[in-house]
């Protein structure tokens, strides 16, 4: 049972801006750390994007710092992410994750090409 669901995602050219949503259930959602990873293409791993944590904080990869915004609005249990000045090294499946307690949850992703 796929819990998280992403959305959001398309073709975009380099310079381009995308935001993608995560629509969580509350018990996963409410006082929890959230989080964006992406796998690029070719890549059996995910590589971490971005986390958010109940009251706000956030942290990036390097890779994006300066390019991409998380943030998260509780009253819709959803966690969005701005992605601008988007490269083509940014094309990946996208996935939404969530850890409540020791378990962790993830979304389907959605795809994210940046092209010409």
């Amino acid at each position: 049972q796929v819990l998280l669901v992403e959305s959001g995602g398309g073709l975009v050219q380099p310079g381009g801006s995308l935001t993608l949503s995560c629509l969580a259930p509350e018990n996963i959602f409410s006082g929890n750390v959230m989080a964006w990873y992406r796998r690029p293409p070719g890549s059996r791993e995910r590589e971490f994007i971005a986390e958010i944590s109940s009251t706000g904080i956030t942290t990036y990869a390097d890779s994006v710092t300066g390019r991409f915004t998380i943030s998260r609005d509780n009253a819709k249990n959803t966690l969005l992410l701005q992605m601008n000045s988007l490269k083509p090294e940014d094309t990946a499946v996208y996935y939404c994750h969530g850890l409540r307690g020791m378990a962790n949850y993830w979304g389907r992703g959605t795809q994210v090409t940046v092209s010409p």
